[in-house]
């Protein structure tokens, strides 16, 4: 017996406004009942695990121990600049000179996580 992944659950603040930076991220829908004010909202990501959002009192204090990573489909360098526009922070920058590596980011409510290089960027720089 094994057991599946259902959702990837992200405490935070306001679950609505932090789904909607999701969706935009993703490209994909909330969940058609979630509404704003609701501690528990959900994005449909295509394939793979709900979002799931659950609005908790306590603040994040410490990093992350789990972390989404995001695999664009326009180049990398072009996706961490959309995704600072939408309201994400840069946290830290992990990109080689070849063209390897990665950009960590935050969502607007501290969350971590990091923008791999795209298919075409893989293709471009073997390492």
């Amino acid at each position: 017996m094994v057991s599946v992944v259902q959702n990837v659950a992200i405490d935070c603040a306001d679950a609505y406004e932090l789904a909607r930076f999701w969706s935009a991220v993703t490209g994909r829908p909330l969940h058609p009942d979630d509404r704003p004010g609701d501690r528990e909202v959900q994005v449909m990501l295509a394939e793979g695990p709900v979002l799931y959002f659950n609005q908790v009192p306590e603040p994040k204090t410490v990093k992350n121990r789990i972390h989404l990573c995001l695999r664009p489909e326009t180049s990398r360098d072009q996706e961490v600049e959309r995704l600072l526009a939408l309201g994400a922070g840069f946290v830290g920058d992990h990109r080689n000179p070849d063209g390897s590596g990665w950009a960590v980011l935050a969502d607007p409510e501290g969350n971590e996580f990091c923008v791999l290089r795209s298919a075409s960027d893989r293709a471009a720089t073997p390492s």
